[in-house]
């Protein structure tokens, strides 16, 4: 029983965060039916224009948030290093060395590429599979990027543990619904080529997308687990030490409750709480009910996994938007006052907000494998 209290404090976190907005809306007398409309196609949020006060505010905001990561990485030796450990793997692997990519992997590789064409193609007879080209996209991905993985270390979770890598796939989904979720208070981001879905139709549409997302950052931070130089020097970084971690994650848990609360109804400008909300509560949960985080490594200094996540949901990105920015069904974005300056259809500061989304697929996913393990215990 107390083994499973962690796991059930994260988990009322969760479900503390469903409601939370539409209360903040309700009190207020603000909550209308558009706020649950399925398939979510009205247009009811007034995005502010663009702003060069804000803009660089949040650009100057950003670059002193991820310089300091960037320049020690840039400055530290190279030195010998103990077996790294990935999100996804608890166990220690070998340093890599020269392996044969699997035939497996330039399989996925042709998979990929014969599904970028028709995806970015208007062929005739391809206009039917035209618009669900997505989700095989990124199967293809995630099968590539393992492939690179078990060249690097000769293992991967595709190959060596098959059953978590399908447990994070049939999770993703509910956990990218919840972010969709949100995106109905703020109104950031609207998809196109959906428009006569009936809402069955857009739910499948939608889900089978969505549950390659955890599957996709993790795999990524997997892969880049098995490269020294990234990020070299994080191990031994600033120690973060807090005398009483409960009592502050108490306090982190009613700001991010009231941060939620308050997000439908001031989305011009708390938007950008729609990433950082769910890692602060849900974390905090964790950390009431004394379990570990992915935060409690900092107490050592080591702020590796930290990185590695939000580079690998930065790749990620990267690949979303391209992809995207083509297809036949997808998405355009309206971000208040820093809507300019787009690589693909997405605003570049937008990118940052990948930084904080690759961590809380960390913590998501190591909720959920952790439970698996202790299930299977």
């Amino acid at each position: 029983m107390k083994r499973s209290t962690p796991y059930a404090a994260a988990l009322g976190a969760i479900a503390l965060m469903v409601p939370l907005p539409l209360l903040g809306l309700w009190f207020s007398g603000r909550l209308a039916p558009h706020h649950t409309e399925f398939p979510p196609l009205s247009h009811y949020v007034e995005h502010a224009p663009f702003s060069w006060i804000a803009f660089i505010a949040m650009a100057t905001a950003i670059v002193a948030c991820c310089l300091p990561f960037i320049l020690k990485t840039l400055h530290s030796p190279s030195v010998h290093r103990p077996p790294q450990v990935s999100a996804l793997s608890p166990h220690p692997f070998p340093h890599p060395f020269p392996r044969p990519f699997p035939l497996w992997g330039w399989a996925a590789v042709a998979f990929t590429a014969a599904t970028w064409i028709v995806a970015w193609t208007r062929f005739s007879w391809a206009t039917p599979i035209q618009s669900h080209t997505f989700s095989p996209l990124w199967i293809g991905y995630i099968v590539v990027v393992s492939a690179l993985t078990q060249k690097r270390k000769g293992s991967c979770l595709l190959t060596a543990q098959p059953i978590r890598m399908l447990i994070l796939f049939a999770t993703s989904a509910l956990f990218w619904w919840y972010f969709e979720y949100l995106n109905r208070f703020v109104q950031n981001w609207f998809y196109f080529g959906v428009e006569s879905f009936s809402p069955s139709r857009y739910f499948w549409f939608a889900t089978l997308p969505f549950a390659t997302v955890l599957p996709a950052v993790l795999a990524t931070e997997e892969w880049l687990s098995t490269f020294p130089k990234l990020d070299i020097g994080l191990d031994q970084w600033h120690r973060i030490s807090i005398r009483n971690p409960k009592r502050l994650a108490a306090g982190w848990l009613l700001a991010g409750s009231l941060s939620l609360m308050a997000i439908g109804l001031i989305p011009n400008l708390l938007y950008p709480l729609l990433w950082i909300s769910p890692l602060i509560m849900i974390t905090a949960g964790q950390a009431i009910a004394g379990a570990p985080t992915i935060f409690t490594r900092l107490r050592d200094g080591n702020w590796q996994g930290l990185y590695r996540a939000a580079i690998a949901a930065l790749i990620c990105g990267f690949f979303w938007e391209m992809w995207n920015s083509h297809s036949a069904a997808g998405w355009t974005y309206a971000v208040p006052y820093v809507g300019r300056f787009k690589l693909f259809e997405m605003p570049i500061l937008g990118f940052a907000g990948y930084l904080p989304f690759g961590l809380e697929c960390a913590v998501f996913a190591d909720l959920i494998l952790k439970q698996e393990r202790q299930s299977a215990g």
